[in-house]
């Protein structure tokens, strides 16, 4: 077996400048080292957490050779495709296509998902509930911010029959000025994904990724109220638009496609595998 190639770069989400310049441009030779022999294309790839980041050292080892892959761990989802719609990594694992379209529609962003690589259950969880049919009238409910996730949430509480949305509206593009029925006069706190693990603590019920509730402990299989997997949500592979057909591409994705990442997945039970 082959040596793995693989590194790590991390940054701050006030350091994204850092990148500019230094990071191995989409399709760059990494550097040479005097020799006959090419060095390989280094692929710098933006992930936030685990799972995310799991999957993307599984990739830098199973990626063919001509190629290694870079992870850059980055705090949030916005650093992570601003930073590849500016060029400066040369794709990213850290969204669904339904966020990434929201991206590119709200920064003028041609950001392509190529492959999606896994399935994630989404849950609601809650510090004082143990069932969900005990949710008090006037509950806080505190879910994200961003569109295609508030739908999701607020898709996941109409099902369960605590809101009831628009008919006139496509459930997955639902805000909270969509909702039409509200029987227990539920209130809504909306912020960043990345804030609603301290909106746990005192809100009544939280929606939340698997990949950060993991931080307090709790799990979609033992501790959501309310459990949702659809794939229209499977977290993809991203690159920008004028990369989406390039050979560099194609041998990322087969990296991301390979049997070292299968076993990653299929070794959490909160994702499963979508290739």
């Amino acid at each position: 077996m082959r040596a793995s190639r693989f590194s790590v770069v991390a940054i701050a989400v006030g350091a994204v400048a850092v990148l500019a310049g230094c990071a191995a441009g989409a399709g760059a030779d990494a550097g040479d080292d005097g020799g006959d022999v090419t060095a390989p294309v280094t692929l710098q790839v933006a992930a936030v957490t685990s799972p995310m980041t799991d999957v993307v050292e599984a990739a830098a080892e199973a990626i063919e050779d001509g190629y290694e892959i870079e992870l850059v761990e980055v705090a949030d989802y916005i650093t992570a495709n601003t930073i590849l719609n500016d060029g400066d990594v040369y794709a990213n694992f850290s969204q669904h296509e339904p966020y990434m379209q929201s991206f590119n529609e709200g920064n003028n962003g041609s950001l392509v998902a190529v492959q999606p690589v896994y399935n994630f259950v989404i849950a609601f969880y809650s510090k004082s509930l143990t069932d969900i049919a005990d949710l008090p009238a006037g509950a806080t409910i505190a879910i994200p911010d961003d569109p295609s996730n508030t739908g999701r949430a607020l898709k996941l509480l109409a099902a369960e029959g605590i809101v009831t949305l628009d008919p006139a509206v496509d459930p997955y593009d639902a805000t909270v000025d969509d909702i039409v029925e509200n029987p227990k006069q539920v209130e809504f706190l909306q912020v960043p994904i990345s804030s609603l693990n301290a909106a746990y603590e005192e809100a009544d019920l939280v929606f939340q990724w698997p990949s950060h509730i993991a931080a307090l402990g709790l799990n979609p299989q033992d501790d959501g109220l309310l459990t949702e997997l659809d794939e229209t949500f499977a977290l993809n592979l991203v690159v920008g638009g004028d990369d989406a057909s390039s050979e560099a591409t194609a041998a990322l994705t087969r990296a991301f496609t390979s049997d070292a990442v299968r076993e990653v997945i299929e070794s959490n039970e909160t994702i499963e595998v979508a290739f």
